[in-house]
């Protein structure tokens, strides 16, 4: 009964203007920044290392390259920070976690995901 509520309350914010994402995609993220009185948005390229939880708590973990250095940002995925999600390309991948990818080089990563990159 208690998840049923849960659901129900949940389900007017869920985003449907999303693509399907899967771990392995190269996707770029708009992000809205607000400062001060101006708000823009930000992309950020990277590759889909994890997706966590379900419904609103989902979360999206993206580990890109930024000033040279790689980093990963972890998004909720239905939250009105996100502008849009534009996928780029999709890596064969068979695990549902990408933790291992952290220690590669970016020319690595790319050469054992076979990441496909579409313009």
């Amino acid at each position: 009964m208690t998840h049923q509520l849960i659901q129900l309350v949940e389900k007017k914010y869920l985003r449907s203007d999303l693509p399907e994402i899967k771990t392995g995609s190269y996707v770029r993220v708009w992000q809205k920044i607000r400062e001060a009185k101006r708000e823009f948005f930000q992309p950020f390229e990277g590759i889909v290392i994890a997706l966590k939880g379900g419904g609103t708590r989902k979360m999206l973990t993206v580990r890109g390259e930024a000033a040279g250095q790689m980093i990963e940002k972890t998004y909720p995925l239905h939250s009105p920070v996100i502008e849009k999600i534009e996928i780029l390309g999709q890596a064969k991948t068979r695990r549902a976690k990408l933790y291992f990818i952290r220690k590669l080089h970016p020319r690595e990563i790319k050469r054992k995901l076979k990441i496909s990159i579409s313009k």
